[in-house]
């Protein structure tokens, strides 16, 4: 299955598992904050927290269906990647660090897409048109 697997599947699972990594590292970064009380509402901190740990699972769910090229997994990809358009704005505009954070998530949503999207993905997992 290993040599089947063609290289934009293989850098599309893996950045879509990378992005999943992040979220959850970001989440749990705001459950220690909240917990540790640097957060000014703990209820709203928490809440935040878990769920971005529960978002998190999508692009993770997602990747591992791509690594084993599972036909279902191309749609929450995709669906993660462009939910993440507008949080690259959102981040890019916020300044400081978030811009590094913004233009690294930019590139592997255009990166991860345009793998995605390519003839050579569709038909490894089998979502191109029919031919006859």
């Amino acid at each position: 299955m290993e040599a089947d697997r063609p290289r934009r599947i293989a850098l599309a699972a893996v950045l879509c598992g990378a992005q999943g990594a992040a979220l959850a590292g970001v989440a749990v970064l705001l459950l220690v904050f909240a917990v540790g009380g640097e957060s000014g509402d703990l209820a709203q901190a928490v809440a935040g927290g878990l769920t971005l740990l529960a978002l998190a699972g999508l692009p993770l769910m997602a990747g591992h269906g791509l690594w084993r090229l599972r036909r279902w997994s191309r749609g929450p990809a995709v669906m993660t990647q462009l939910i993440g358009v507008p949080i690259a704005f959102t981040l890019l505009g916020s300044g400081g660090v978030w811009v590094v954070a913004a233009l690294g998530l930019a590139g592997s949503v255009a990166v991860v897409l345009g793998c995605l999207l390519s003839p050579t993905a569709t038909e490894a997992l089998g979502v191109g048109p029919e031919r006859a």
